[in-house]
């Protein structure tokens, strides 16, 4: 989304992209460090 908001210079897409990407940014290292997102201690 981040990608498209540039490409298309869609300010919502872009917002959207930024938000998404620093929660995705966030529990990739919250699970990395072994602590548990959403209860769950790891994924099947």
């Amino acid at each position: 989304m981040l990608i498209l908001g540039v490409v298309l210079n869609i300010s919502i897409l872009y917002t959207i992209g930024g938000i998404l990407l620093a929660v995705g940014l966030v529990l990739f290292v919250m699970g990395r460090t072994g602590t548990k997102v959403g209860g769950r201690s790891h994924w099947f």
